[in-house]
């Protein structure tokens, strides 16, 4: 048996329906987030959370929960699951109304939905390193919300897919962006790099996390976009993302990266990274 949340109860998932008419089914019209599961404990939950509600404010949808409330809630669910290592996700949509393109009336109730996922580490692929292309960045121009129109995201997802590679790095104009699922970032002469935080790319809560242990940790790393030419001359790779952890690139499009072997930023931060969790939840499972 498999429990969900959903409006503000607790409910086996069989029992879990959405009117055909909610927002999120017709339009897209609602946000998400995934949040890692360590240990039974919830890592940087209060980072989702808070992204959760920005994105809601930018896009005007009335959340009735607090972080604190909304923590509670995934912390509870957690634990009926019984679940260890894995991942929460949930979303929220402007509800349920008459098909309409405009929004419906401030009063209408959001439709909120939680649910758990076993999802273990991936070990062999962070000790060995993943494959990626570039694929043109088709996407619109808002996506620094974590909404739920990723239509162009899952086009290129699809196209790595095809190509028998883990990852596509989208790219506008030559500069790259980020991954489909992922912040990419680019590594030359022991500094790190990754595209700023505007509104082309979402700004990542492991991306995040990274930029704050490589700043306490003497890494140079610079928040600034760069271009495919960077991406190929770059010394090591590697991709961010909450289920991907540090993920090292090791070759894009058929070309190795530097030596096209994992390189010593890249394992320095996987090393810090795992021990951030291990902070926040005791100890890995």
């Amino acid at each position: 048996m498999s429990i969900v949340w959903m409006n503000g109860a607790f409910i086996d998932r069989s029992e879990a329906k959405v009117d055909i008419e909610d927002r999120g089914y017709q339009f897209g019209d609602g946000i998400y987030e995934v949040i890692r599961v360590y240990n039974g404990q919830l890592f940087t939950a209060n980072e989702h959370l808070e992204r959760l509600l920005s994105s809601g404010d930018k896009l005007s949808i009335q959340i009735g929960y607090s972080v604190e409330e909304f923590k509670g809630l995934l912390e509870q669910l957690i634990k009926k699951n019984n679940l260890e290592t894995g991942i929460v996700y949930m979303q929220v949509t402007r509800g349920v109304n008459s098909r309409n393109h405009a929004f419906p009336a401030e009063d209408t109730p959001p439709t909120y939905i939680a649910y758990t996922k076993e999802v273990a580490r991936p070990t062999e692929q962070l000790e060995n390193g993943v494959t990626a292309i570039t694929v043109e960045d088709i996407r619109w121009s808002r996506c620094d919300i974590k909404s739920l129109n990723l239509l162009g995201n899952v086009i290129a997802k699809q196209k790595a897919t095809e190509a028998d590679c883990y990852e596509s790095i989208q790219y506008r104009d030559l500069t790259v962006t980020e991954g489909s699922s992922s912040n990419i970032w680019i590594i030359k002469d022991n500094a790190v790099k990754t595209h700023e935080a505007n509104q082309f790319i979402l700004n990542g809560i492991t991306r995040q996390k990274i930029i704050e242990l490589c700043r306490g940790n003497d890494i140079e790393v610079v928040e600034a976009a760069f271009t495919i030419e960077n991406l190929i001359d770059a010394d090591e790779v590697f991709l961010s993302s909450t289920t991907a952890e540090v993920m090292p690139i090791i070759s894009i499009n058929n070309v190795p990266v530097g030596s096209g072997e994992i390189g010593p930023v890249t394992r320095k931060l996987q090393q810090l990274f795992k021990d951030a969790i291990e902070q926040e939840c005791n100890q890995l499972a």
